[in-house]
């Protein structure tokens, strides 16, 4: 445990900034999760959707500081290689 004043208020601060970065975390986590699912049913109808809400929540966690901005870049183009592949099938 925090002994001085401060530690304790750093402390309180990370615990904040903990469940703030949780929460983006997996709100793009599971945005992804739906694209990914869509690709398995062969959902074409909503796949352009889904895909514009992931990229939409990746891009939100890399500007608020929870991912770096290289591995949204990543994440991004490794999801849109998945939906091309996919909606280039017949």
């Amino acid at each position: 445990m925090a002994n001085t004043a401060s530690a304790r208020k750093r402390a309180r601060q990370a615990e904040k900034r903990r469940l703030r970065n949780k929460s983006y975390k997996t709100r793009f986590k599971n945005a992804v999760k739906k694209v990914l699912k869509a690709i398995e049913r062969g959902d074409r109808e909503n796949i352009e959707e889904l895909l514009k809400q992931a990229i939409s929540a990746i891009d939100k966690a890399a500007q608020k500081g929870v991912i770096h901005k290289n591995q949204a870049a990543r994440r991004k183009s490794r999801l849109m290689t998945k939906v091309n592949a996919f909606l280039a099938q017949k």
